[in-house]
């Protein structure tokens, strides 16, 4: 049984900082390429970034270049996500998502197979 464990979110002021972990079990981590995702209330899902299944490459939307930074730990089977400078509008649930492949397309594209529950990050101005 594939799972993804979303934890490291909460609540902080804009500046703050937060880091985020995806701890996955059931899958052989390293044959996927990994994202981040997350989805505002009343606001479509939205790519944040991905990586490769080395870490070789990655990737961020446009939105997050500078401030966010991806890696991940093969022999922990753990995604990270980093995010500094954080502002408001970065609220939202942040899912972490298994791609289809080692390595992803484009801007992240592609097919995720798997997913995890998410974890609210809040951010006051």
């Amino acid at each position: 049984q594939v799972q993804l464990v979303e934890s490291g979110g909460g609540s902080v002021q804009s500046g703050g900082s937060l880091r985020l972990s995806c701890t996955t079990s059931g899958l052989t981590f390293d044959d996927y390429a990994m994202g981040w995702f997350r989805q505002a209330p009343g606001k479509e899902r939205e790519v944040v970034s991905c990586i490769t299944w080395n870490g070789g490459a990655t990737n961020y939307a446009d939105f997050v270049w500078g401030r966010f930074t991806i890696s991940r730990d093969n022999a922990e089977n753990t995604l990270y996500l980093q995010m500094n400078s954080l502002k408001p509008e970065d609220t939202a649930l942040y899912y972490c998502a298994a791609h289809s492949s080692p390595y992803y397309y484009g801007r992240c594209s592609g097919t995720y197979h798997y997913w995890g529950q998410g974890t609210q990050v809040t951010v006051s101005s």
